[in-house]
């Protein structure tokens, strides 16, 4: 009994999370939509648009352009879509590990956040659309841009964490959620580590293509470009696929930042059932994933407006790698000197 329990918890665990994933990305997307119409003074349109728009578009028929690649063009959004939930497998999910990890996790995470763009960019190309082809070329730029200081980011916290714990795998999420990185670090460590948060948050609304790092889909320059020629059910997976990337670079900064949980505080007054305890603790993660994404797609596309393709460069390369190696260093004197 006990070998086919475990059984279908390995089969329905995946379904769970993607489930969970799509759900609460679209209920974030309605809550973004309505929240930058009221910051704009607009009243907006109802929480469960997002909905509503997803089920039309599933409805409708695809009409693939006559000079695609027919058969990448329909498989670039499934590609994204099921390598947006394959990285939500690999993060913690509130109070609950995160059902695939190991030494590394935190490498196939990096490799499998380019997956979803990879594709969509493939899908671009293959769509022979002029506006699509331009939208590829400054997708391409756009990751570029953002791979030293998001990788730098990541090994500047590594190494953090192997200087303090020798023996624990620096790589893995494990370590980032049982050991706080606040909780290590003196005032020139708490400095950096703020430093690589702003980064990161910054990285998260450009991996999201949210304004003002939306380059590749620029509407008012190049119609929509890599999208320009999906409708309908590849046009609806594509939608899915971003309001799951919400999650996910949310979950991943909730990780690497935030892993701390509520009941253990609560607990300290009153005494909780393990039910209750997993229950607040979800909640408290869910209630931290919308601060994130509030901050990295709504607030962001409300502050600023649009930068042109050569600034992104210039500030990924310029202030954010500069800004990370910074970081860096005021964490290696941090560790060395104990400032």
């Amino acid at each position: 009994m006990m070998y086919v329990l475990l059984a279908l918890y390995i089969i329905a665990a995946p379904f769970i999370v993607g489930a969970l994933g799509i759900l609460y990305g679209m209920v974030l997307k309605g809550i973004d939509r309505k929240l930058t119409a009221r910051m704009q003074g607009r009243v907006g349109p109802p929480l469960r648009q997002p909905f509503y728009d997803v089920l039309k578009l599933l409805e409708k028929e695809c009409i693939i352009p006559e000079n695609a690649v027919k058969w990448l063009f329909n498989a670039a959004p499934l590609i994204a879509l099921a390598a947006s939930i394959t990285t939500l497998l690999y993060l913690p999910i509130g109070p609950f590990p995160p059902l695939f990890s190991g030494n590394g996790d935190l490498i196939v995470i990096l490799y499998l956040l380019e997956v979803p763009c990879l594709a969509i960019l493939a899908g671009g190309f293959a769509a022979g659309s002029p506006y699509s082809t331009v939208g590829s070329q400054r997708e391409m730029v756009l990751m570029i841009s953002c791979e030293f200081p998001l990788a730098a980011a990541i090994i500047a916290l590594a190494w953090k964490y192997s200087s303090i714990y020798p023996g624990l795998k620096a790589f893995s999420l494990t370590t980032f959620v049982n050991n706080p990185i606040w909780n290590n670090v003196g005032v020139l460590g708490f400095i950096g580590v703020g430093i690589l948060l702003i980064v990161m948050l910054a990285l998260s609304t450009s991996g999201l293509g949210r304004l003002p790092f939306d380059i590749a889909e620029a509407g008012t320059e190049i119609s929509g470009g890599m999208l320009v020629e999906y409708t309908g059910r590849n046009l609806g997976i594509l939608y899915i696929n971003d309001a799951v990337r919400v999650v996910v670079f949310a979950t991943l900064i909730n990780a690497m930042f935030f892993p701390y949980k509520l009941s253990p505080l609560i607990a300290n007054y009153v005494a909780l059932p393990l039910a209750a305890s997993l229950t607040i603790d979800f909640l408290f993660y869910l209630f931290k994933v919308f601060l994130i994404a509030f901050v990295t797609v709504t607030l962001m596309r409300v502050a600023f407006p649009r930068y042109r393709v050569d600034d992104v460069v210039k500030f990924y390369w310029g202030i954010a790698g500069l800004a990370t190696l910074a970081a860096l260093i005021l964490i290696v004197m941090d560790t060395f000197f104990g400032w």
